[in-house]
């Protein structure tokens, strides 16, 4: 496809602001979206601001399922929800003009009727525009909630989100065949534990675009953020971050190469978890998405295969594992063993992820990014690209410093604790025999 001008989509990179705030003992707040929203607010200088002086290069936030709001709010177009857990709902942009609404409602219906997905309905969200710039209101999208139930066939948790996967990947299809790209028809998320909202602006203007956000019962025991600073990029919409799985600060120096081999392993790709399914899930890459956007493509099709987030997050950024450092045998093991059907996705990054219930962060191999943590004796946590990010009484605080390179650490919100960088890849690495396979 070629493209009028200089500018080319293979060029999309990110270095921004990213960060997220959690209750370790997975309690479930209001309080928690504030802490977010706060962080993104204090994150604005790590944002790009467009000609007009309003549009942002994107700002957004990812949070558990706000179940008890969304009762609420959906009572009133006579929904009914099934118990938490059993249910996914997704969040929506799609074309103001035109056919593409229309036609984005019919594809998810159709996708959900092949995979016998009971369709709930539909929800527009509330939104105030008035905050937006020229441009970003030039652009913004219809922005839609849609609700699914669980398949009698299904179990709640992983099997539940693969079958939110394929119902996603396979409408995402149906409109690309239709036509339709991502600006016009784009799925921020569907899952059952997560959503997310974004929007072409800066940190500050989210609290006001999205009215939700302010709600007492809109809560979460986590959020995750991020403010981009697009380096080489055109800011869009659907390009704002969060993804479904990650936000990322730095670049993905060696994206063309993963890209190629992604799409020449495509072909023998199988798994037991989808079966003859895995035919919807092709091809796994939007070649229209930023290098953060494509590294979430391959990221979330290694977690929904029956890899943990920690075992996919090390499987594409590894830390360094040649003979000259000193780690286990087992690590170097494992990512030798990794490493000869997943390439590194090299270059500098500050990594977050979560799934919904867990949430964690990984530095580049060279320690190129910042991202710095606090945690405090009543058991919160807030990470960032920066200190400062929250005022926290230095008397509440037992622990803070930063991610070394090559690092990781995750808060699992189910068990209330955080494992820190030797439990989490210890524990992986000796989960098969990596070392007698090498």
């Amino acid at each position: 496809m070629s493209h009028p001008g200089l500018y080319s989509p293979s060029y999309e990179h990110d270095n921004c602001g990213v960060g997220f705030v959690a209750n370790i003992d997975g309690r479930r707040e209001h309080a928690i979206i504030e802490h977010g929203l706060s962080v993104l607010e204090n994150l604005i200088h790590r944002g790009a601001v467009g000609g007009d002086g309003k549009t942002g290069d994107g700002a957004g936030m990812l949070v558990q399922i706000p179940d008890a709001f969304f009762r609420h709010v959906t009572a009133a177009d006579k929904l009914v929800l099934p118990p938490a857990g059993e249910y996914g709902a997704g969040m929506l942009f799609v074309e103001r003009t035109g056919d593409a609404a229309a036609l984005g409602q019919k594809a998810l219906k159709l996708a959900a009727e092949e995979l016998g997905i009971p369709w709930i309905g539909l929800r527009t969200v509330p939104t105030d525009p008035d905050c937006l710039g020229e441009i970003a209101l030039a652009g913004m999208p219809h922005i839609l909630q849609f609700f699914v139930g669980m398949p009698a066939t299904a179990r709640p948790g992983d099997d539940f989100e693969r079958r939110l996967y394929l119902m996603r990947r396979t409408a995402e299809k149906k409109m690309a065949a239709a036509g339709f790209g991502r600006d016009a028809f784009y799925v921020c998320s569907l899952s059952s534990r997560t959503i997310v909202y974004k929007g072409l602006f800066v940190g500050a203007q989210i609290r006001q675009f999205y009215p939700d956000l302010s709600s007492p019962d809109f809560t979460s025991c986590l959020a995750l953020v991020h403010q981009r600073y697009s380096t080489n990029t055109f800011p869009t919409w659907s390009l704002a971050q969060p993804f479904r799985f990650v936000a990322h600060n730095g670049e993905i120096n060696t994206l063309r190469g993963n890209i190629n081999k992604m799409r020449a392993r495509e072909s023998t790709m199988s798994s037991p978890l989808f079966g003859d399914e895995i035919e919807r899930i092709r091809p796994v890459i939007d070649p229209a998405g930023s290098d953060s956007a494509i590294f979430d493509n391959v990221y979330e099709l290694l977690a929904r295969s029956g890899r943990s987030i920690e075992h996919a997050m090390m499987m594409m950024i590894p830390e360094a594992f040649g003979v000259k450092y000193h780690i286990s045998q087992d690590k170097r093991a494992f990512y030798e063993y990794h490493a000869n059907f997943m390439e590194p996705w090299d270059g500098p990054a500050a990594m977050v992820f979560t799934d919904g219930t867990r949430i964690g962060a990984t530095l580049d191999r060279n320690g190129l990014r910042p991202c710095r943590y606090t945690l405090t004796s009543d058991g919160f946590m807030v990470l960032a690209s920066e200190c400062g990010v929250l005022d926290i009484d230095p008397a509440r605080i037992v622990k803070k410093g930063r991610l070394m390179p090559g690092k990781m650490f995750v808060v699992d919100t189910v068990e209330g604790r955080l494992i820190d960088d030797n439990e989490i890849k210890s524990r992986i690495s000796r989960q098969k025999p990596y070392r007698h396979w090498i």
